[in-house]
């Protein structure tokens, strides 16, 4: 865990975060919180992590996504030598 993001700010945002109980509280929470870019930004990681865990190629997620490469290659840095989130939630959500 980085400890540079580990604040009592941080633990605050995350805790209001774990008490959202389905999508629709999601979407009301999340688009209060962050602007459209910000969220379209967030899914879009999220879908590239997908994509290179599906052994895709750049260039097809690239395509899919519309990420740029330097994005694709931060999510694919994180996915190799990052704190395993990713993975965690692929995991709970059943995405192999």
């Amino acid at each position: 865990m980085n400890k540079k993001i580990k604040t009592e700010a941080v633990d605050f945002l995350f805790d209001a975060i774990l008490t959202l109980k389905d999508r629709d509280e999601c979407y009301s929470f999340f688009e209060d919180l962050c602007t459209v870019n910000e969220l379209l930004s967030l899914s879009q990681r999220f879908e590239v992590a997908a994509m290179l865990r599906e052994h895709r190629t750049y260039l097809e997620i690239a395509e899919k996504t519309g990420a740029s490469t330097a994005t694709i290659s931060r999510v694919n840095r994180s996915l190799n030598y990052g704190n395993d989130g990713y993975d965690m939630t692929f995991d709970r959500l059943g995405k192999k």
